[in-house]
């Protein structure tokens, strides 16, 4: 288990919450993670998964919006 780190080690290291890494593992996107009896086993070298671009209906990615914002 040297490979792997947990739940909260991630969060530290990845810069957000340990329930966003919760997330990101049940959602299958980090990389490697493996579940044991509700504990998360996380590779060290996994990257941080991207985001998917999913916005709420009607927002719009800030870059768009600070370029309208300028005009």
């Amino acid at each position: 288990m040297n490979d792997y780190i947990d739940v909260k080690e991630a969060a530290e290291h990845w810069d957000i919450t340990p329930r966003q890494v919760q997330k990101l593992c049940k959602e299958g996107r980090v990389q490697g993670a493996v579940n044991f009896a509700k504990v998360w086993a996380i590779p060290k070298d996994a990257p941080k998964p991207t985001r998917t671009g999913k916005l709420k209906p009607g927002r719009k990615p800030k870059a768009i919006e600070a370029e309208q914002n300028k005009q």
